[in-house]
């Protein structure tokens, strides 16, 4: 299907609907940003141009106006229903910090945004315009489903939705969309029920079909791996130790953000022979290490990422999720930041190589029939203690998302950053997000406030990771050793003619 087309109905994907079934509320299952913008000086009511903007683009992002439709007594997967208007008054609010409107005010502001459900109801977005900072300006704080949307697919939306520069936003006449439709009657149930048992029927036929290339291509990624990148794996890998991010968490959250320039990074991967994906576990790395040993909490084996890793064609631009977790290890347990940077690379290049030769497994359409029930029951069960329980593959999070490398404009405003803000689970309680924006690295942090009531210490010791590893990758260079003086010779003068010099060939006798 082209990019934009949509279908009147169509049935959720795997791994969307699964954020979905996961989801409770202690367990939200969005995805954010959080942008600082530079207003436009001379625009008196910003809150109503960017309304404006984004209305004008709701007709060509399908994502924005599409809704859950749901089975009776859920049987299977929820469909996305096409169509419908959307009213901005929900997916637009204004929020005024109080004074001073401090970043740390702001943080907290959006952690308990960030703690609240979308309405399954309507189409799964919001955005939240904040203003009273102190340094003036305003933030943007947005939020989507991950039933909707992967870090990728948000990237390509976001550039859908933003401008290249500061110029008026584009009208729907401009864009050549049309006005979203008016409220239609959501599909009955019957319609609804025939829609879904068409889906698994394919699903389940396909998956009969597929079994074999599927388990041929699962042996030929083990075997294309190489004994090395296996050898590699299984000795940077396995099972988590237990840390105080590993329990079971409430709904409440805790936020703190971050930017790094992104040239002595790029630097150091360079310098190094490693990817600049490397270089960032091996800063988290080291972040994780100095906060749980100043807390006296740092175990002896080395802490566990799961890394998502996209599944993404190029140019692949639907609105859904793919992605696989990788397991990477930050290899907490080296105090040198040299030697820690050099066991990432070998362990996070034989995870990827691995996910990646698994891609087929994962695109695979499965049916759904029961799963709604078994999986929200076992996301109860896992809530409700096992978390703490059983094996860990996993400490933390740590995703990488590859964003525009120029800076975006909204309604006429430039996007200073773009501090992406991401999901907790049980077991799971410390999400750290990057993406890449223009000449930065810009990390959004999410925690379980229950196991991190303040996510700023983690944020110092980021900065502190970072140093230490420029310092010890990139060391000064040297100042240049000045040359020798040489003895100036006396000029020659009348009383002391200069010397001519030497003729090769000797005087005859």
């Amino acid at each position: 299907m082209a990019d934009g087309e949509t279908e009147p109905m169509k049935p959720l994907g795997a791994l969307d609907a699964l954020f979905l079934h996961l989801e409770t509320a202690d367990t939200p299952m969005h995805v954010g940003a959080l942008h600082l913008l530079d207003a436009p000086a001379d625009d008196r009511d910003f809150f109503a141009t960017v309304g404006r903007h984004i209305d004008a683009r709701l007709a060509t992002l399908p994502v924005f106006t599409r809704r859950l439709g749901t089975l009776p007594l859920a049987l299977a997967n929820p469909l996305w229903i096409d169509g419908g208007r959307v009213d901005m008054s929900y997916h637009l609010k204004r929020l005024r910090l109080p004074p001073p409107g401090t970043l740390r005010e702001l943080e907290t502001t959006v952690a308990r945004l960030h703690a609240q459900r979308l309405d399954r109801r309507r189409p799964l977005w919001q955005f939240v315009l904040i203003d009273g900072l102190a340094g003036g300006g305003y933030a943007l704080y947005s939020k989507l489903h991950h039933a909707a949307i992967d870090g990728a697919a948000g990237v390509a939306l976001a550039q859908a939705l933003l401008d290249a520069g500061p110029g008026a936003a584009a009208t729907r006449e401009s864009a050549g969309a049309e006005e979203p439709r008016d409220d239609a009657p959501a599909p009955g149930a019957v319609r609804l029920l025939a829609a879904a048992l068409a889906h698994n029927g394919r699903a389940g036929i396909g998956l009969l079909q597929q079994a074999p290339s599927l388990a041929r291509a699962a042996l030929g990624a083990l075997r294309g791996a190489g004994s090395g990148v296996l050898a590699a794996w299984v000795r940077h890998v396995g099972l988590a130790p237990a840390t105080i991010f590993n329990q079971a968490i409430d709904g409440r959250r805790s936020i703190a953000t971050a930017r790094l320039p992104l040239a002595p990074l790029q630097a150091i991967a360079a310098a190094r022979e490693v990817t600049l994906n490397d270089v960032l576990l091996a800063i988290v790395g080291g972040a994780l290490r100095g906060y749980l040993a100043a807390r006296d909490e740092l175990p002896v084996r080395p802490l566990l990422a799961a890394m998502p890793v996209s599944l993404r064609a190029s140019g692949d631009r639907q609105m859904n999720t793919q992605a696989t977790m990788a397991q990477a290890s930050l290899a907490t347990d080296l105090a040198d930041p040299l030697e820690r940077l050099r066991a990432i690379h070998v362990a996070a290049g034989a995870a990827k190589a691995i996910s990646r030769g698994l891609q087929p497994a994962f695109g695979a359409s499965l049916p759904s029939f029961g799963l709604p029930w078994l999986i929200t029951a076992a996301a109860t069960l896992y809530g409700g203690g096992l978390a703490e329980r059983l094996p860990r593959l996993a400490n933390v999070v740590v995703s990488n998302v590859p964003g525009p490398p120029m800076p975006l404009y909204i309604a006429g405003a430039r996007l200073r950053t773009w501090w992406p803000l991401s999901i907790v689970e049980h077991g799971l309680g410390l999400n750290i997000t990057v993406m890449r924006y223009a000449d930065s690295l810009d990390f959004g942090l999410v925690a379980a406030q229950r196991l991190v009531p303040d996510a700023a210490p983690i944020v110092e010791a980021l900065q502190a990771a970072f140093d230490e590893l420029v310092a010890a990758a990139l060391p000064p260079p040297r100042p240049k050793r000045r040359p020798r003086a040489t003895p100036r010779r006396a000029e020659p003068t009348a009383a002391s003619p200069a010397r001519k010099p030497r003729s090769g060939r000797r005087r005859a006798a």
